[in-house]
């Protein structure tokens, strides 16, 4: 699966020259191949790991990525491939076709039209959706956009996830095939479909978003052969006043996973970890964004919780709060986040899952600075 991505990469890349040397023509067009990307490195201190402690916290190198964003008349591309310290993988890749001023027909690994419109969270750690499979993930199909007077709809049909079930180098989190904590799941996400009808209303001051999203598809079981299905609903806002943001969201989810009755296993970022198979997800972000002469800060908090709703009791809530703040100065990014989690997977010990039997009862803590640089 990978060389069949590393293979959709260079095609993309010959099609971007392609249409670069078209536009030399027209250099004073909006036509033309734009070439970006970004460095990022990372300090991470964790007081729930002794050997991190003793150190003083690590300090690594997180990613590098290169971007091709390009139109030629109503087409266009965009594309972005990441690479970190032990693998790498796309993250988006798709051509585009302005049907006219209003609707626009995307097609190949694009942004699945679920939640908030742009994210569900202010800090590099993302809010908990995100670990559910639900905030800024891309999968592989088809999404046609329209967007007027204030009005945004989304609709798309997605046939499979960007890389094949068993495969856990990938940027979004998808159902994964293959042995957790000896559990054996062989499972794969299928023929999805999604709607999202949001409105932003101006004011003074800023601006609304008010929205709702519907998701359904389909769970293949590779041992049943058989199809289980699943969904998600939500209910959003995102709303700025003279350098306020606030947002909200609460969303209900199932899988139905036709082995498991009360979980199910999913990978991302090179791991892999099993969260309840249906719950809720409620989301409170507070930020404000300073401007300065040489960028801005913003700062925030960002909490979210989520509640299994399964037949197994034993099953408890998980929690995150994130405080930080992120600074722009130039053509630099920095996020430095004081994380909170309680029975959370990556923020806590022994809690690798999300809405399963807590182990222990306290918060754990971390601090992490992610530096970036962008061009």
């Amino acid at each position: 699966m990978m060389k069949k991505t590393t293979k959709f990469m260079l095609s993309m890349v010959a099609t971007a020259i392609a249409l670069s040397g078209t536009a030399h023509a027209a250099e004073q067009t909006e036509d033309g191949i734009k070439l970006g990307g970004a460095v990022r490195v990372n300090y991470a201190y964790r007081d729930y790991d002794q050997v991190n402690k003793d150190k003083g916290g690590d300090f690594y190198f997180d990613m590098a990525a290169i971007k091709f964003d390009g139109k030629h008349g109503d087409w266009g591309l965009s594309a972005e491939y990441r690479f970190t310290s032990g693998t790498d993988y796309i993250k988006y890749g798709y051509a585009y076709y302005d049907v006219n001023p209003d609707w626009q027909l995307q097609l190949g690994i694009n942004k699945v039209p679920f939640g908030n419109r742009d994210f569900i969270s202010n800090s590099y750690w993302f809010g908990i959706p995100y670990y559910l499979g639900f905030e800024d993930d891309h999968d592989t199909g088809i999404k046609a956009v329209y967007e007027k007077n204030g009005w945004h709809t989304d609709l798309a049909f997605y046939k499979s996830a960007e890389y094949g079930p068993s495969e856990n180098k990938r940027y979004s989190t998808d159902i994964y095939t293959g042995t957790i904590n000896g559990t054996d799941y062989a499972n794969e996400e299928t023929n999805q479909f999604n709607v999202r009808q949001t409105y932003t209303a101006e004011h003074e001051g800023g601006q609304t978003t008010i929205g709702a999203s519907l998701q359904y598809g389909q769970i293949y079981n590779s041992n049943l052969q058989e199809n289980g299905d699943r969904y998600a609903v939500a209910l959003h806002l995102d709303s700025s006043y003279n350098g306020w943001n606030l947002q909200l969201q609460a969303m209900q989810y199932e899988y139905d996973d036709k082995e498991h009755e009360n979980t199910i296993g999913v990978s991302v970022v090179s791991w892999q970890y099993e969260i309840a198979s249906k719950g809720q997800a409620y989301n409170l972000n507070l930020a404000k964004t300073i401007p300065t002469d040489w960028g801005s800060v913003k700062c925030y908090n960002d909490f979210g919780i989520m509640t299994p709703d399964v037949s197994d009791d034993e099953f408890d809530n998980s929690l995150q709060n994130v405080t930080g703040c992120a600074i722009s100065a130039g053509p630099t990014y920095t996020m430095v986040d004081f994380v909170m989690g309680k029975n959370m997977t990556f923020s806590t010990a022994n809690n690798d899952h999300v809405g399963l039997p807590e182990m222990g009862d306290s918060w754990d803590k971390r601090v992490n600075i992610n530096f970036g640089y962008y061009f």
